[in-house]
């Protein structure tokens, strides 16, 4: 179910409500205030001020500030105030003026002097108004609970208390004051706080940048052992390996493996082609031998055959001129024989040349691929020193980079303690005052008169935030989902019976209330009125009996016969009401003690009753005999309309029963006393029965304590009864 939107006007109405609390409340604050501003023994103070000139120090000049357009920074005062206003502050003026002991009785009352109790209080309260606007510590003066304060606390916490701090408008001047009742003390206190200020901002740097000298120092150290740890390792490690030079090394040992590796390739070359030329060799004679190019191409070779063609060409030419037997003849095939000789002997030696170069070969290859693979274990051996070279060097190299920047920093850190970050200049020293100021009595009297005003609002709405009961037709449509069929008014006992008010002043606001319920009855059903009617409530004098004859009073009046029943077997009160008596009624006839005469007639034409008789020992047991239902029916054929005033539904179960037998259920709620919690219980056990609920009344409305309802009706109706 959604809530309803509260308006101004609800809150105006709570305040209208309540009005007389606000004034009580008012009143007696006001009084406490007035007593305690004019019989209080007020002495004169005098108030001392000082001026300060209070700027960021900023070594970093940006090019807005060289111009002018410094950084505005808004927590920067309000930082400084809070710093002006710290215990520290406060206890080294203590301590520096000696307050503690030479001005203590200016500061310490006696311990057996008391107060009186009104200033107790006043003081009570003003500490309670202190607490919501500062820390605990600030407000009230103390330190942790139950710890006795020192003199020197006791007076740093009055400085702190009555230190005024005002930043002046549109400048960077703060103004700093402070009240006392000797002049001359109070422009001490004040200069002694700007100088204990600017003794606080010092040694707030001072610290903060020793904490930070003393860690990176500590850093520092720490790194260069790292430094030298590192360093050592990576001198250990060249030394075992035999580093000297690894960056020039790694660089030639795979320059060295490619030459290796080109040789190889050659001598393997080489070695094939002599391996050919000797398997040649072997396969072919002796006189094949100079078909192979590496014996015929040999220059050796070469110039005996040449040497032999023309011994054969010059022995051709001698036969043709000598026998065989001249000595030319002779001679020329000496010479011939010599270098046929020679060309057999030079052609071994070189067959035997090719194949010992063969054998060169080999062996050749055998070593090339041998110094290969040394080589090739040397790179590979040199690149692992060299990666782990690597890492003990980068190490090296990072722990010295860290220890410098340290080093710079440290450095950078120890000029900096010099730098400011805030500058203060006193513009001007505070002097003692020359006359008092002001008691402020007006500004006591106005906070009593705004907390009497304000505390009396609030107190009203907390009660009516407490107030859990049925106060407005909104509240009880939207809470319980059902219609409110009539409000009726609270009438003054002057004006006489409320019970007869419809009968007696037919035309009063009152009565116009009851034809208004009766109205909104006879429209509750879409055919046809309902006959049948049961009035009932959540407790006892919640004026159920009251609605239920008012309203049979003005069914009669408007022409319809009506019967109004008192169901109320244990409490009856209809009789009395009416002013009727008999010995018979509702019980005695349920009983069977009595027939359908217990009918009487009232005063009011149109209007019989039925009133409950004597109190029977079990009235459920009565009320849910057929008789009564029977009754009932035999009525509703009679009578236009039977109204029946039935017990309160929460302390006794026979408002269920009688539910079950009627057309329609109104349940009276008294305003101002039903709670919502309770209607709430009762609805609930109306309706898990099955009863038709068709609305609620709101009896006992008051424009004078609330008005919720009808405000200003009343005034239209009695101006009408006046003309009338």
């Amino acid at each position: 179910m959604e809530e309803r939107e509260i308006h101004l006007r609800d809150y105006w109405r709570v305040i209208q409500k309540r009005w007389f609390t606000i004034l009580t409340f008012f009143v007696l604050t006001v009084t406490v205030t007035i007593i305690g501003v004019y019989t209080s023994h007020l002495e004169p103070t005098w108030r001392a001020t000082t001026k300060l000139l209070i700027e960021k120090g900023d070594t970093s000049i940006s090019l807005a500030d060289a111009q002018g357009y410094g950084r505005w920074d808004p927590q920067f005062l309000a930082t400084q105030f809070q710093i002006i206003k710290s215990k520290p502050v406060a206890v080294k003026v203590v301590e520096d003026l000696g307050l503690a002991t030479r001005y203590a009785s200016w500061f310490l009352a006696p311990e057996d002097e008391k107060k009186p109790v009104w200033q107790e209080g006043l003081a009570w309260v003003k500490g309670v108004l202190k607490a919501f606007s500062a820390s605990d510590e600030e407000a009230t003066g103390t330190g942790l609970a139950g710890e006795k304060r020192t003199d020197t606390e006791i007076i740093a916490a009055s400085l702190i208390n009555e230190l005024n701090i005002k930043p002046t408008k549109d400048s960077k001047i703060v103004n700093i004051s402070y009240e006392f009742g000797n002049p001359v003390i109070a422009s001490m206190v004040v200069n002694a706080f700007t100088r204990a200020y600017v003794e606080e901002l010092l040694e707030m740097r001072m610290k903060a940048t020793g904490y930070t000298v003393q860690w990176m120092s500590k850093k520092a150290e720490e790194q260069r052992r790292q430094l030298e740890t590192a360093e050592k390792a990576l001198n250990s490690y060249m030394r075992r390996q035999d580093i000297v030079a690894i960056e020039n090394n790694i660089s030639i040992g795979p320059q060295r493996v490619n030459e290796l590796s080109a040789k190889l390739t050659e001598a393997e070359t080489s070695k094939e082609e002599l391996r050919t030329i000797c398997a040649k060799l072997q396969v072919v004679s002796r006189d094949e031998v100079m078909a192979v190019p590496a014996v015929s191409n040999h220059e050796v070779i070469r110039d005996i055959r040449r040497d032999l063609v023309k011994a054969e060409q010059t022995l051709m030419e001698h036969s043709k001129k000598y026998g065989r037997r001249h000595p030319v003849m002779i001679r020329a095939n000496n010479e011939l024989e010599l270098l046929q000789r020679n060309l057999a002997a030079e052609t071994e030696r070189v067959i035997q040349s090719i194949q010992n170069d063969y054998e060169l070969s080999r062996e050749n290859v055998k070593n090339l691929n041998a110094q290969l693979l040394a080589a090739r274990g040397e790179a590979i051996t040199l690149s692992e020193k060299y990666v782990q070279y690597k890492i003990l060097n980068r190490d090296v190299e990072t722990y010295r980079h860290l220890y410098n920047a340290l080093i710079a920093k440290i450095k950078e850190q120890t000029l900096s303690e010099e730098v400011q970050p805030v500058n203060v200049w006193t513009v001007e020293a505070a002097v003692p005052p020359s006359s008092p100021v002001n008691m402020h009595r007006m500004r006591k009297l106005l906070l009593g008169v705004l907390l009497g005003l304000f505390g009396g609002v609030g107190l009203v709405f907390f009660v009516e935030y407490l107030d859990n009961t049925v106060k407005s037709v909104e509240e009880a449509e939207d809470r319980f989902g059902l219609p409110v069929l009539g409000v009726i008014s609270q009438m003054p006992p002057k004006e006489g019976r409320v019970e007869e008010v419809v009968k007696t002043s037919p035309l009063s606001s009152i009565s116009e209330s009851y034809k208004s319920l009766r109205a909104s009855l006879m429209l509750t059903s879409r055919d046809e009125p309902p006959k049948r009617v049961l009035f009932t409530s959540m407790a006892p004098a919640d004026g159920k009996t009251t609605t239920a004859v008012n309203l049979a009073t003005a069914l009669a009046n408007s022409g319809k016969k009506v019967l109004i029943i008192d169901a109320d077997l244990r409490k009856p009160n209809l009789g009395k009401v009416l002013g009727i008596s008999t010995d018979e009624g509702l019980s005695t006839y349920l009983s069977g003690n009595s027939d359908e005469a217990v009918i009487a007639e009232t005063d009011v034409a149109n209007l019989s009753a039925i009133l409950a008789g004597p109190v029977p020992p079990l009235p459920s047991e009565l009320l849910s005999s057929e008789r009564l239902k029977n009754l009932l029916d035999t009525m509703a054929e009679s009578y236009d309309m039977v109204v029946i005033d039935s017990p309160p539904v929460m302390p006794v179960s026979d408002s269920l029963i009688l539910s079950q037998l009627v057309d329609s259920t109104v349940v009276v709620v008294r305003a101002g006393k039903t709670t919502c919690d309770m209607l709430e219980r009762g609805l609930k056990a109306l309706r898990h029965v099955g009863t038709d609920v068709k609305g609620l009344v709101i009896n006992g409305a008051s424009a004078k304590n609330g008005g919720y309802y009808y405000y200003g009706y009343g005034g239209y109706y009695g101006a009408y009864v006046s003309e009338s």
